[in-house]
C-alpha cells in the first residue's frame, strides 16, 4: 500500500461511505502515517443514514470530511449509460464506468481541489510498481475485474489499504479497534442505485417506453415465460437498433418481440468481439480473459493494432480462446490478465 516519501507529510483523500471497507481502509492509512481527508460523493440514490454514517466516522477519527454532490453527473453518465444498454438488448456494467469516472476520476480531480498527494479507496485489490492493477490476497472479494477501464495516470496516485487482507481480516481488525458493531455490518448492494430488482427500476424510469425484452439477459434460464419441450436460454436480444446478426442462434421468443431462445450449446463461443479496448500488456504473450465478474479466466489471444490500442476507442478486436467460453454478453467486459495483473480489456459486443 504504501508509496514512497515520508508518510506524515504525504496527504490522501480518502473515499469514505461509513461501510465496513472504507473506514477499515481509513484506519490503516492512519497507522501507517499518512494524513487523511474523508470524502463523500452525494447521489440522487445515496441515503441520509450513509453520509452521517460517514460524518459521524470521520468525526470520531478527528479527520476532515467533505461531501461532493455528483447528482448531476452521476444521472447523466451513469444512469442514463444504464438505461440506453437495457435499450439497445445489451447488458451494462455500471460499475466499471462508475470506478472510472466517478470514484477514481472525479476523486482524483477533488484530490488536486484540495491539495492531497494520493486517493484510496476501500476496493479489493492492489497495484505493481509500474501502476498495473493486481489482483487482491481475498480471490473471494477481489475487485480487479471492476478497476480494468481506470487510467494510468490516476493509478499512480492510488493507494489500496485492504489489497493484502481478506475480508475475515477486515472484519477482526475493525472489531480490535474497536468497531465491534460495524464490523458486522452487511455486504452493500451491487449496483448502488438499484434498490431491488433493475427491471422495476426501468420500468419505473422508462415508463409507456419500457418493453419487455430489457428483462432478459442473455444465458438466461428462468422466468421465460414459456416452454418449447427442451430446456431453453435467451441466445441473443434483439434490442432498439433492431438487428439480428447473421450468425445469431435461436428462435423467437412467442412472447416477446426482441428475445430470442435456444439450446444451452448455443451459448459457447471460441472467438468473441470487443469495442472500446484498451491493452498494455504484452503483445506477445497470451492473456488470461474473464468476460464476466464471477467466470473462471480462459486463455486467449488478441487481434489487434498497435494503433489506438491502449486509448478508449470504438475500434473493433477480436478475441480467440483457447477453450470454448460460455454465454458471453454484449455490453460485458471481457478484463484481461498476464500473471496477476489486470493488463486491459474490453466491451463484449456482437
Amino acid at each position: 500500500m504504501q508509496r514512497s516519501g515520508h508518510t506524515a507529510k504525504r496527504s490522501v483523500l480518502i473515499a469514505m461511505s461509513g461501510g465496513v471497507d472504507s473506514t477499515a481502509a481509513a484506519l490503516k492509512l492512519l497507522e501507517s502515517g499518512y494524513t487523511i481527508i474523508g470524502c463523500t460523493f452525494v447521489t440522487r440514490y445515496t441515503s441520509p443514514a450513509s453520509i452521517k454514517a460517514a460524518q459521524a466516522l470521520a468525526a470520531q477519527l478527528g479527520i476532515v470530511h467533505h461531501v461532493v454532490d455528483y447528482s448531476d453527473t452521476f444521472e447523466s453518465t451513469i444512469v442514463d449509460y444504464f438505461i440506453n444498454e437495457y435499450k439497445a438488448g445489451r447488458t451494462p456494467n455500471p460499475c466499471v464506468l462508475c470506478n472510472r469516472l466517478i470514484k477514481f476520476g472525479a476523486l482524483v480531480k477533488e484530490a488536486d481541489r484540495l491539495g492531497c498527494d494520493f486517493i484510496a479507496t476501500g476496493h479489493y485489490a492492489r497495484l505493481s510498481n509500474s501502476s498495473f492493477i493486481r489482483v487482491a490476497a481475498d480471490a473471494t472479494k477481489d475487485q480487479s475485474y471492476f478497476l480494468w477501464q481506470v487510467e494510468p495516470a490516476v493509478l499512480e496516485r492510488v493507494l489500496f489499504p485492504l489489497g493484502d487482507m481478506t475480508k475475515t481480516e477486515v472484519r477482526e481488525y475493525l472489531a480490535q479497534k474497536g468497531f465491534e458493531t460495524l464490523s458486522k455490518q452487511g455486504e452493500s448492494q451491487d449496483i448502488c442505485f438499484i434498490p431491488n430488482d433493475y427491471r422495476t427500476f426501468l420500468r419505473e424510469r422508462l415508463r409507456d417506453k419500457y418493453k419487455e425484452y430489457m428483462s432478459f439477459t442473455i444465458g438466461q434460464r428462468k422466468g421465460l415465460g414459456v416452454a418449447l419441450g427442451y430446456p431453453a436460454f435467451v441466445t441473443y436480444i434483439q434490442g432498439s437498433d433492431g438487428v439480428f446478426p447473421s450468425n445469431g442462434v435461436g428462435v423467437p421468443h412467442p412472447l416477446v418481440p426482441g428475445v430470442y431462445l435456444g439450446h444451452h450449446d448455443d451459448l459457447y463461443a471460441t472467438e468473441i468481439q470487443l469495442r472500446n479496448v484498451i491493452f498494455r500488456g504484452d503483445p506477445n504473450q497470451p492473456i488470461m480473459a474473464k468476460i464476466r465478474y464471477r467466470s473462471s479466466a480462459t486463455e486467449a489471444t488478441l487481434d489487434y493494432s498497435p494503433q489506438g490500442a491502449t486509448t478508449l476507442n470504438s475500434k473493433l478486436y477480436t478475441l480467440h480462446f483457447a477453450a470454448p467460453v460460455w454465454a458471453a454478453t454484449p455490453g460485458q467486459s471481457c478484463v484481461f490478465y498476464q500473471s496477476d495483473l489486470v493488463v486491459g480489456g474490453g466491451i463484449i459486443c456482437l
